[in-house]
């Protein structure tokens, strides 16, 4: 089918996407209709009015394709079909829609790098070596000794092969046993997760986030991936307990021919003027190059987020220009799309331990920061990560790695819309995930009615960010710590915003950059005290100028 006058995406400016707002919903977390106590996508519908109140851009929906929920809808049984737990797809046809009317785009999780053990492809490819997907999963024959092919390993545990008995072969899973990896060095598996690409685009979405979008192509060589050295392993994409940190990740993941695909992926989405996709790179130590690589000369996607503000170490000053350097340098020509919580990691206000002024201060800088945003649905309402007990995980990663580990569950639990029952508004039965009882007193519906409350700033500053091209669209020069002050400039057809965030707790003071400026009002503090033309910040406190 093609989609519908109806459906089609809001008609305003094709590179809406270029210094957007993308508001990421979790399905089975957001609103349950059905009395199941998991969310479904009329539950989303039924609140799009909300999110489009917020001003974003777009909402990027996680999985909800059919799936035994072995990893909550990132093992796809069927990439064309809806699971029953979340409706059909004439309910996803009539949220497009009403997006649509309500000016909201709608981008969906696209999990192209593995299926379920369940997909009718795996099921034929395992049955023999010579059917005619034989060839359309990582296969490989034991070392004479009958052990893996080679020391790759899997982000949640364990190795990453799994002997099956019908083909006596391995085959490659970069994640749960029950997830096998797509072959991409078959043009065939290509053309049929393009065929599924255009199948949604038809359907009207306006673009994608592509998980895992890094893990497409393993060596064909099947070459040992080399040791890391203890001072380069880091936590960014998996717990320091997880051996996976032990490993450069040069050959199971990361490979020169993902670009291709990337080229061919790309070429579809310019069929349809005005979508755009957001790639998940998921690399500890090559993130950032990764990002330039996949969104270089309009050839990859239009943006990626690596994980450089969704890992635990704080968001100082020095950390941010850091990151921005490290940019400028491997990927000048890139486009960062910039996430400080998602569904995978623990949330920033909990990670940061940011108090009320601070989780404003925060919402303010990634509005002010060159690339585009992604919000995860709560983050406006300041929600922590709640704690979960052992008894009620569902995540299968926290369950490996408890309790050094907690998992996922702690972010995923069920958004909270009103106060006044236990579930927060969300269902009228026991969710699937308890509702955080420390969440309630910020639901939504608490902080419509307090004009001081976090949702309002979030509104405020998405708004500011809307009306300006210089922060949706100018370039960031001369990022710099002095102390715990961050200060750079947005400049943008000759125009200028001077930015400047305390991210400490004591006074800091920076000097008044030349020229004749003036507060944008109603975002960050008072009119900054301007003693021998410097700028005074008290803790968390931040201002914005623009140069008249």
């Amino acid at each position: 089918m093609h989609a519908t006058a109806e459906q089609l995406s809001p008609a305003t400016d094709l590179d809406w996407w270029r210094g957007g707002v993308i508001y990421q919903i979790y399905p089975r977390s957001y609103q349950d209709t059905t009395g199941d106590g998991v969310g479904d996508l009329n539950g989303i519908t039924a609140r799009l009015p909300y999110v489009a109140s917020l001003g974003v851009d777009a909402i990027w929906i996680s999985p909800f394709f059919t799936s035994p929920m072995k990893d909550f809808g990132y093992d796809v049984s069927d990439y064309q079909d809806v699971d029953p737990m979340f409706g059909t797809l004439e309910d996803f046809d009539r949220l497009v829609a009403t997006a649509h009317r309500l000016g909201v785009r709608i981008m969906i999780d696209l999990v192209l790098s593995h299926t379920s053990d369940q997909h009718p492809w795996f099921q034929e490819s395992r049955a023999s070596r010579d059917n005619p997907k034989s060839d359309w999963y990582v296969w490989a024959d034991p070392k004479p000794d009958g052990t893996p092919p080679n020391n790759w390993l899997s982000i949640f545990g364990g190795g990453g092969w799994q002997w099956d008995v019908r083909r006596q072969q391995y085959y490659l899973h970069n994640f749960l046993v029950s997830q096998p990896d797509l072959n991409f060095h078959n043009v065939e598996v290509q053309d049929a997760l393009l065929d599924v690409t255009r199948f949604w685009l038809d359907r009207g979405v306006d673009g994608f986030r592509l998980d895992t979008i890094n893990f497409y192509f393993a060596d064909g060589d099947l070459r040992d991936n080399p040791a890391l050295p203890p001072e380069r392993r880091n936590a960014k994409i998996a717990p320091s307990v997880n051996p996976y940190n032990h490993q450069e990740h040069i050959y199971s993941k990361n490979r020169p021919e993902n670009l291709t695909f990337l080229k061919r992926f790309r070429a579809l989405l310019d069929e349809y003027p005005g979508t755009a996709a957001v790639g998940e790179v998921g690399d500890a130590q090559l993130g950032m190059e990764l990002l330039g690589q996949y969104t270089k000369d309009g050839q990859g996607v239009q943006m990626c987020y690596a994980f450089e503000f969704l890992a635990w170490d704080p968001l100082t000053a020095a950390r941010v220009v850091e990151v921005f350097d490290h940019l400028d340098e491997v990927a000048p020509d890139g486009w960062a799309c910039w996430a400080f919580s998602n569904h995978d990691v623990a949330r920033h206000v909990t990670r940061w331990n940011l108090c009320d002024q601070g989780a404003r201060c925060y919402a303010t800088l990634i509005h002010a920061l060159r690339g585009s945003v992604c919000l995860y649905q709560g983050e406006e309402l300041g929600l922590t990560e709640a704690r979960v007990a052992y008894e009620d995980l569902q995540d299968p990663y926290g369950i490996e790695f408890w309790p050094e580990f907690a998992g996922r569950d702690g972010c995923r639990t069920p958004m909270v819309w009103e106060p006044s029952n236990l579930n927060g508004g969300f269902s009228d039965v026991k969710p699937w995930l308890p509702v955080a009882s420390e969440h309630l007193g910020n639901s939504v519906g608490s902080q419509e009615a307090r004009p001081d409350a976090l949702l309002h700033h979030y509104r405020a500053v998405i708004a500011l960010r809307n009306g300006s091209d210089i922060l949706r669209k100018g370039t960031q020069e001369k990022t710099e710590a002095h102390g715990d002050m961050l200060t750079f400039f947005r400049v943008f057809d000759g125009r200028r915003i001077f930015c400047a965030f305390n991210l400490g707790g004591d006074i800091c003071t920076t000097h008044m950059p030349d020229g004749n400026w003036q507060l944008i009002e109603g975002i960050g503090c008072e009119d900054p005290l301007r003693g021998q033309g410097g700028i005074s910040l008290g803790p968390w406190q931040y201002t914005l100028l623009q140069e008249a």
